[in-house]
């Protein structure tokens, strides 16, 4: 008998929802940087395993938003919760529970969702710390399961699952045996480029750029790339150029290993960059760009 269920990870920037996402199915879909807010949209994890299929969804961090990207990534957030069999609240081993962690919780509740508290991070720190955070957060909420983990590591997630498998539902598989995600190849693409951004450049220009794949063609031997990326200013355009285009050459080279790698086929990859001032608060560009908004449910 097949069996399924979704199940939204959610909690604040940097906790390492995307690196769970990542380990658990087993590819890397989610791009990890130690920025905060890495994650803008949605993105969905698929595990099948025996007669379960699992489908994650990793959800940007909440947070208190400062532009209409920040109000579209909380909105996808909040969108998580519908639909879904099961939240897994992620935090760190810290005997408090912060105000984004009170209005997440306040969400399970209201939902009346079944949920799953996994204190990630364990591999930093000791029992002593762990237990106490798992006493604070017994007094928020009467969690379905408290597993500590570690994404990074790849400790507890069996646990992790088997906790899981209580609110997985009989019926048909919703996507084939072998996939991993319903992420089109091109946004796969985009996000890969953009965490070498992220990567590469230390300062905060990364969060005022967005990639998109202008062109994207694949033949027997090669797959030819051509993205975009933006920015917002001239002097941040320069910075991602680099002296002599050294900085974007680097920032190619890298994304293009890791293109070659997901794909399995060698990547003739073009990057041109280019400036659109303040498109995080431009619904327009929003939209061009690819980030969801409330009239997109």
């Amino acid at each position: 008998m097949k069996k399924t269920g979704f199940i939204a990870i959610v909690g604040r920037p940097n906790v390492g929802k995307s690196t769970l996402l990542n380990t658990l199915v087993g590819e890397k879909l989610a791009i990890v940087s130690k920025k905060t807010q890495t994650t803008r949209n949605k993105i969905t994890g698929i595990l099948t395993k025996g007669e379960i299929q699992y489908v994650f969804m990793d959800t940007p961090g909440m947070h208190k938003p400062k532009t209409k990207l920040g109000d579209r990534m909380v909105w996808e957030t909040n969108s998580a919760f519908a639909g879904v069999d099961a939240v897994i609240l992620m935090v760190e081993p810290v005997a408090n529970c912060g105000e984004i962690e009170h209005f997440l919780i306040e969400k399970i509740k209201s939902t009346g969702l079944p949920s799953i508290l996994a204190i990630n991070k364990t591999d930093r720190t000791n029992p002593e710390i762990i237990g106490d955070t798992i006493k604070i957060y017994s007094l928020e909420h009467c969690f379905d399961a408290v597993v500590p983990i570690s994404a990074i590591k790849n400790k507890g997630i069996d646990i992790l699952l088997s906790e899981v498998d209580k609110f997985i539902n009989e019926g048909e598989w919703f996507f084939p045996e072998d996939a991993i995600t319903d992420q089109p190849e091109k946004v796969i693409a985009a996000e890969i480029i953009r965490e070498k951004i992220l990567r590469t450049i230390e300062d905060e220009i990364p969060h005022g750029t967005a990639v998109v794949i202008e062109e994207f063609k694949e033949s027997e031997k090669i797959l030819k790339i051509r993205a975009e990326i933006f920015c917002e200013k001239n002097s941040h355009k320069s910075i991602i150029i680099g002296k002599n285009g050294a900085m974007l050459k680097l920032i190619g080279s890298r994304a293009r290993e890791d293109i070659e790698k997901f794909f399995g086929i060698k990547v003739f990859l073009d990057l041109w960059v280019k400036v659109k001032e303040n498109w995080r608060n431009s619904d327009v560009l929003l939209n061009n760009f690819g980030f969801k908004g409330m009239d997109e449910k």
